[in-house]
């Protein structure tokens, strides 16, 4: 056993099962008619019987449509690797030969649910190199079809999709902090400063390095921004698993929360 999972056992008064979980996750109000977009730590919820499997199961029976983000950050742009960095005379040569996204290609420090989610062969995975999303369900075609390039966590992104149809944000042993859809109320403010990323993808069934526009996300100031929503009177439901809110109501009160609280140089951006 390895000395993290002994670490989750001596936290743990006892064990999650399937039943333990399904019942935690109707007690946060979700339901067949929902769509959740789910954010999940496994060692955060405690020692559970069957670990991530069951944590899946678990979801997939009490909701109808489960979309998790599914980001494959190492296919990027390598000039700005900072977790390592690389020298720049690799720089050509990551371009030049990294493996090209696919329905397949491994998550980055996403966790072990999301990676065990995408093993189902009936998920679905959005098309994005670096910030694909993955969904299962009623919905879940709809959801992951249109995924734009440019500015993926944006107005062409699932993001939008699920604001659109008011689906819930599911937080699992995790805070703001790890809640993906307030990028979204990132790209929509006017200010959010641009990159240019870059990454491998299929072309007619060539391998080809695609730039494109990208929001410099950062996501330092989430925890407070959703402390905030909370305090300032947010709808949120939680109990001891962890805490369900609106992405709607969520995301517009992130884009006027972000607009009181950054401040840039100077910088605008008309897209």
């Amino acid at each position: 056993m390895k000395s993290t999972e002994k670490e989750v056992v001596a936290q743990t008064l006892a064990p999650h099962t399937f039943d333990s979980l399904r019942e935690a996750l109707l007690d946060l109000g979700i339901r067949k008619e929902d769509i959740v977009l789910v954010h999940s730590s496994l060692s955060k919820l405690g020692w559970v019987v069957g670990g991530a499997e069951t944590v899946v199961q678990a979801l997939k029976s009490v909701a109808g449509t489960i979309v998790m983000p599914a980001q494959s950050g190492a296919n990027s742009e390598p000039s700005y690797w900072q977790d390592p960095p690389v020298p720049a005379s690799w720089w050509p040569r990551i371009r030049a030969t990294m493996p090209p996204f696919s329905r397949t290609s491994p998550v980055r420090a996403m966790g072990q649910v999301v990676e065990h989610f995408l093993m189902d062969p009936t998920v679905v995975r959005s098309a994005h190199p670096q910030v694909s999303f993955a969904a299962w369900g009623t919905h879940a075609e709809t959801i992951v079809e249109r995924h734009g390039l440019d500015f993926g966590l944006g107005a062409d992104s699932p993001l939008q999709t699920l604001y659109a149809r008011e689906a819930k944000v599911l937080l699992l042993g995790v805070d703001y902090g790890n809640c993906t859809c307030l990028h979204w109320s990132e790209a929509h403010l006017p200010s959010t400063p641009l990159v240019r990323q870059g990454a491998s993808v299929l072309v007619d069934g060539k391998r080809v390095w695609k730039t494109f526009d990208e929001y410099d996300y950062d996501d330092s100031d989430f925890a407070c921004l959703g402390m905030d929503y909370e305090r300032q009177g947010g709808f949120v439901v939680k109990n001891e698993l962890g805490r369900v809110v609106p992405m709607r109501d969520l995301c517009d009160f992130g884009v006027q929360w972000l607009r009181k609280h950054r401040t840039f140089e100077n910088f605008s951006l008309d897209h």
